[in-house]
């Protein structure tokens, strides 16, 4: 995506921050699109939306999604330490016996330490939370059975507006979390034997 005119009114470490984010080269699985980014939250902000596709290179995916977004503030918070934030969310359905697997909230956190490490992403003051939700249909919903769902949360800090590569990471652990195969940056995923729910 390319600079708007109005980006020349914003913060130099914001503006190439931005600049790198439009310019990441995410996974070609992703759907990724600038939207709305939230406000009070920072002075500045820009904020990502991605989607799985369901069939890339005939690997079906039960679809995730997810959101990016990067907060700038140039009085650095106490709590961010420095002037960036990254607040993040990634989500994807599971089988239910990956869901009831007691790990599955610890690999999907090593997943998106792995795809920032692996990229060579400086970060710092990282923070997230990981829910598995499992679920049982009943009634009129009884014939969906069992299902599963993760969601993780995450925060951390990019220490510099290299921004663009931490968006990559990002995309990669929506990939694993949607059961895809990992990128040839990616280090390890769990087996997925995934069937379409309707």
């Amino acid at each position: 995506m390319a600079t708007s005119a109005t980006d020349s009114a914003l913060p130099a470490p914001f503006r190439l921050a931005v600049e790198s984010i439009r310019a990441a080269q995410p996974r070609p699985e992703t759907e990724v699109v600038e939207v709305t980014a939230p406000t009070g939250l920072a002075p500045h902000a820009i904020a990502l939306a991605a989607d799985v596709r369901p069939t890339i290179h005939g690997v079906d995916s039960l679809l995730g999604t997810g959101r990016f977004v990067l907060l700038y503030d140039p009085e650095e918070p106490d709590a961010w330490g420095g002037s960036f934030r990254v607040v993040a969310y990634a989500q994807a359905p599971l089988e239910t016996e990956i869901g009831i697997d007691p790990f599955i909230a610890d690999v999907a956190w090593s997943w998106l330490v792995d795809a920032l490490d692996a990229r060579g992403a400086e970060y710092a003051a990282a923070s997230g939370t990981a829910t598995k939700v499992l679920s049982t249909g009943f009634g009129e919903l009884a014939g969906q059975g069992d299902a599963a769902q993760l969601e993780l949360r995450a925060s951390w800090s990019p220490v510099g507006p290299a921004v663009g590569v931490q968006v990559e990471a990002w995309c990669e652990l929506l990939c694993m979390l949607a059961g895809l195969p990992p990128s040839a940056d990616a280090v390890s995923l769990l087996p997925h034997s995934r069937t379409p729910r309707d």
